[in-house]
């Protein structure tokens, strides 16, 4: 199934080599103009101007939470019934510790607050935490795609293997432009329209 784009594309292969590359685009506008430094970590505002910035020039949702349920494989993802609240209880967790914002992050993959894109632009927020309330940035090329994957399908019940992996791959340095590209990688994500079953409300 191919996502209704503003492309006007309806190969779910060329929609996804152009999501990547406008989005990677989009990615190097949005870390070069400055503006992550602009907003508020942690918080969900914080995640929809991020996700609406990589991802306005492909899809009409960008930036809004979602109106379908997500599944994947056989992980159901918040119920849009409970979306809203489940993302204010999030923003409400403590994110001043490595364990802290770590735990943070899995709660919101748990909610996946958009159609598409969550893992994408999630990786920025959690970077954007990291490097406000701890001065450090994750190291993306450090990072096995499929142990981190696996240990994100993990995470909700045991988050072990995911902070090892992140706590692993630490880093100081948080003004370095090619890091930051590396976490948006398609690659990484926890996603993608052909795994995932949506059902319309």
């Amino acid at each position: 199934m191919t996502l209704e784009n503003k492309l006007g594309i309806t190969d779910s292969i060329e929609l996804a080599r152009t999501e990547e590359k406008l989005s990677k685009a989009a990615a190097v506008d949005l870390y070069d103009s400055g503006k992550l430094d602009s907003l508020q970590p942690g918080t969900f505002g914080c995640l929809s101007e991020i996700h609406k910035a990589l991802f306005e020039r492909i899809y009409d949702f960008a930036g809004q939470m979602r109106h379908v349920n997500l599944a994947k494989g056989n992980f159901r993802f918040t119920s849009v019934l409970y979306l809203e609240s489940a993302i204010e209880k999030v923003e409400q967790m403590p994110q001043s510790t490595f364990d802290e914002i770590v735990e943070k992050y899995i709660e919101m993959n748990v909610a996946h607050p958009f159609r598409e894109g969550n893992g994408r632009a999630a990786r920025i927020w959690l970077d954007l935490i990291f490097k406000t309330e701890t001065g450090k940035v994750v190291d993306w090329s450090k990072i096995d795609k499929e142990d981190y994957l696996l240990a994100m399908e993990r995470s909700p019940i045991r988050d072990t293997e995911l902070k090892l992996l992140l706590r692993q791959a630490l880093t100081d340095r948080i003004n370095d432009r090619k890091l930051f590209m590396k976490g948006i990688d398609h690659s990484y994500a926890y996603e993608g329209y052909s795994s995932y079953r949506a059902d319309s409300l």
